[in-house]
């Protein structure tokens, strides 16, 4: 129970407000208890020590700005499942990651690369159905293109995130 509170969301916010990033309530934490953050908002989920109960952040913001490059995101499973927002790109279910697989969209056994472009969640019995073949081939029509993970990909993530707390909404920019 308090491991799944400290894996809890945190929206972390430049010296400036600006949304720049979603951590774990256990990183936010630390962060604060550094003297790097302070706790914008809190939620209503605490951790306690022999002698004390902290609540937890719900929104941090960084004391010092940070400038924040061009952001490029490293290409992983959790990263493609974000992106797709773990719904398979061929029937359209939301899924758990771990109902989840990714499909190379052109098969790598006909010299498919595994990268932004080509790789999308697909849920098994997609997947097994797509086989290794294109989707036009096998029938199925994706959801979307799949794009590189963009720093639009990243707020549009925030703001769906925001949407089911409620502190969050007045630093997210609809």
């Amino acid at each position: 129970m308090i491991n799944e509170r400290l894996q809890r969301p945190v929206l972390v916010l430049n010296a400036s407000y600006e949304p720049i990033n979603i951590c774990g309530a256990r990183r936010a934490l630390i962060l604060v208890l550094k003297g790097v953050a302070s706790a914008e908002e809190i939620s209503m989920n605490a951790v306690h020590s022999a002698r004390n109960t902290m609540r937890l952040p719900s929104v941090i913001r960084l004391l010092e700005y940070r400038r924040i490059p061009r952001q490029t995101r490293a290409l992983s499973r959790k990263n493609i499942l974000m992106r797709d927002r773990y719904t398979c790109q061929y029937c359209h279910r939301t899924l758990p990651s771990s109902e989840l697989t990714l499909d190379h969209v052109i098969p790598r056994s006909r010299a498919g690369e595994s990268n932004w472009e080509n790789l999308v969640a697909c849920c098994n019995p997609c997947n097994n159905r797509k086989g290794s073949r294109t989707p036009d081939e096998a029938g199925m029509k994706l959801a979307r293109m799949p794009r590189p993970f963009s720093l639009h990909t990243s707020r549009h993530l925030m703001r769906m995130l925001g949407k089911g707390d409620a502190q969050w909404r007045k630093y997210l920019f609809y």
